[in-house]
Order: C-alpha cells, then structure tokens, then sequence
C-alpha cells in the first residue's frame, strides 16, 4: 500500500509542477543597458501597368536601451541608435547606405550616421508594452534642418521618410514586436494569449498574435507566436515619396522567441511576415488620375541582444 501512496505523491508532484503558473515579465535593472540588434529583409513585389518593380531590402542595425528609472509598472528608458545600415536593390541598380561610412558626398549614409548616438526616451511596461516614445521626431529634424545642401520639397521629403521609418509610431509599434510578448496574467507551460499591436509607417496595420510558451529551459522561455495582419485599409492616404498613398494588405506572422528567463529581454527572436494585396494612389501631379496595383511583401526579421 505504502508504494500505492508514493506513486500518487509522485505523480500528484508532478501534475502540480506542471501545472505551475509563472508570471512571464520584463524584470530590468536600473542602470543596465540592453541591446536589440536587428537585420530586417524585405521583398516587394509590384506589379504596376503591366511592369514588374520589384524591390529587394535590407535594413540592419543595434538599438541600445538604458534603465533611467523602474517604478512599480513601467521602466523609464534612454533609447541609443548605435548604428544604422540600408541596402537596396532597385529595377535601377543597387543602392547602399550606412551610418558608419565616412563619405561626405554620400549624404544619405550622413544622414544616418547623424541619428546614431542621439538619445531619445521610451517608457515600457513590466509586460513589455511601449506606453510612449518621446523626443525622437525632434531628434531627427534637429539632424536633417542641419543638411543646409538639400533645401525645399526634397528636403520635406527625405524628413518625412525618416520619420515614417525612425518616428515615435514607427519605433512603437517595431520595438513592441520584439518586447510586447508577455500576457498580463500568469501562465503555465503549453498556455496561449493574445497580444494586439499597431505598427505605423508608411502602412498603418493591426497584428493580432496568439503567442504561446513552448518550452522553459534553464536560461529562457521559448515562445511560439502566429499572427495575423490587415491593413488600416479605410484610414488615410499618406504622403509616401511625395504621394498620396494607401495600403490595402492583409497577411499572416510567425514567431519564435527566445526570452531569458532572468530578464525577460529576448534573446533571439525570428519573425516572417506575408503580405499581399493593393497599392492605392491618389490622384496627384505625378501620377495624373492615380493607380491601383497589386503588391506583397515577405518581411523577415532576425533579432538578438548581441
């Protein structure tokens, strides 16, 4: 009988164990800094009167995040770009740009190199969420209003790309994508939630992902997200490269991440999107009587905090 009861001790420990809820969270220290360095590829497809325009994309570079200050719900954070790098390659040819080239005439790189080491702030909560981002639009028009060679509408437009891409909506939405994994209530092996987050660029869209955790290690949480994504379709047109345009997309994500178990900062995360859909631009001097044409988009990001 004795050996009876043990075996329900053992197993009643272990459905106990497994059944274990744990509080997924960011658990930062003051004065520590945390770096996200990313590489971002992009393939777009276009097809537009007939004519293939496709683009290839890469973007790449090293976000550091300083621990200001922690309350009880949020931490107060100096955000760092530490370097900064684009590479494209268009029907026309390739073309390269990087922070770290030491080019006077290529103003571009120059222009990135001149939002590397300019903080900003960003306020997150324990679950990762991104409750603001503060002083970066200043940063960068503080930069560019300093390029006296480019003046007018060009210069106009150049400012709102890099805003599109470096501004507060962007980097709320690009920094949650890698933070904003936690669920607010605790949770055991196997659970899944669902996280909602806004991106904002020259597209404005709304992923809905249901993450879930795979696996607990010694060092990390493993986390497993499948997302779905649809494009703000009947908000407004945005001046993308000095025209009126609107994205009508939807698409699906995978992810999969590593958290460190101490932190919560993550580690390793791989992330693909699929998009697809209609371009649509507004009538305007460029493009008399505008265009619609079809589109996708295959995103594929790979993060790490080294």
């Amino acid at each position: 009988m004795k050996y009876i009861i043990s075996s329900f001790l053992v197993i009643f420990i272990g459905f106990s164990c497994q059944a274990q809820k744990l509080k997924l969270a960011l658990s930062l220290i003051k004065g520590n800094t945390y770096t996200m360095v990313t590489n971002t590829t992009s393939a777009i497809k276009q097809t537009v009167n007939g004519q293939a325009n496709n683009v290839n994309l890469t973007i790449t570079g090293t976000t550091a995040f300083k621990v200001l200050n922690v309350d009880d719900s949020l931490y107060y954070m100096e955000v760092n770009y530490k370097n900064v790098s684009m590479k494209m390659q268009l029907p026309t040819g390739p073309l390269n740009f990087d922070s770290q080239k030491k080019d006077p005439n290529d103003v571009m790189s120059s222009m990135l190199a001149g939002i590397v080491n300019k903080p900003f702030t960003a306020t997150l909560t324990k679950s990762g969420r991104v409750r603001s981002v503060e002083n970066v639009e200043n940063m960068i028009s503080s930069v560019l209003d300093g390029y006296t060679q480019i003046q007018g509408p060009q210069k106009d437009q150049i400012k709102e790309q890099f805003i599109q891409s470096f501004g507060a909506k962007a980097l709320k939405g690009s920094i949650e994508l890698s933070t904003a994994l936690f669920p607010e209530t605790p949770v055991s092996k196997n659970d899944k939630w669902t996280i909602n987050t806004m991106l904002e660029s020259a597209m404005t869209a709304k992923v809905t992902t249901v993450y879930q955790l795979t696996d607990i290690t010694p060092t990390s949480y493993a986390i497993h997200g499948d997302g779905k994504i649809e494009s703000a379709g009947d908000g407004d047109f945005k001046q993308v490269n000095g025209m009126p345009m609107k994205y009508h997309v939807t698409g699906t994500m995978v992810a999969d991440i590593k958290a460190d178990k101490t932190t919560g900062w993550v580690s390793e995360s791989k992330i693909k999107q699929s998009l697809s859909g209609t371009v649509e631009i507004k009538d305007n001097p460029k493009i008399p009587g505008g265009i619609v044409f079809p589109m996708s988009v295959v995103n594929e990001t790979v993060s790490a905090d080294k």
